[in-house]
């Protein structure tokens, strides 16, 4: 079952990020109001988490092709390092709220581009189609609601 490939990754996301700065978590689970067209963007973002969230406990890792398994463990790898840097970058913002140090100079949302890697690892680690979906509908939900923030909004 490669359901505990979560285990690391929900552990970073939450377990680290609540001993370094407990506020923290909840800062990373605000979405500024909706309007419109953002709405279905939301759904979207809400089911493929879900579908992210849950897919690994019915699919199990595969090490055959290894440049498949290794190429997969190398994404999932890097993407937690990324999401710990993000994590330790975002417990600690600046006094404008906007980070400028860490990775946060490389990407305004470092944590959105680590799941990307950690599932994309996930994705080649199982060879799940289902999973590929879900990180398909999870990254176009992210750029719409991404583009309505910073394209739409005043």
């Amino acid at each position: 079952m490669a359901a505990v490939l979560l285990i690391p990754f929900l552990s970073l996301r939450f377990g680290v990020l609540s001993m370094l700065d407990s506020s923290a978590l909840r800062r990373a689970a605000h979405f500024p109001p909706f309007r419109g067209s953002e709405k279905p963007a939301y759904w979207l973002y809400q089911l493929s988490s879900a579908a992210l969230l849950l897919g690994p406990f019915f699919a199990s890792v595969h090490t055959a092709p290894a440049p498949l398994f290794w190429s997969g463990a190398a994404l999932y790898a890097f993407g937690l390092l990324l999401l710990l840097l993000s994590v330790i970058g975002f417990a600690a913002p600046s006094e404008s709220g906007v980070r400028h140090k860490g990775v946060y100079r490389i990407s305004r949302n470092p944590m959105y581009v680590s799941y990307f890697f950690v599932f994309l690892g996930c994705v080649l680690l199982t060879q799940s189609l289902p999973l590929l979906a879900a990180l398909l509908g999870f990254s176009v939900a992210l750029g719409l609601l991404l583009c309505a923030a910073l394209c739409l909004r005043p």
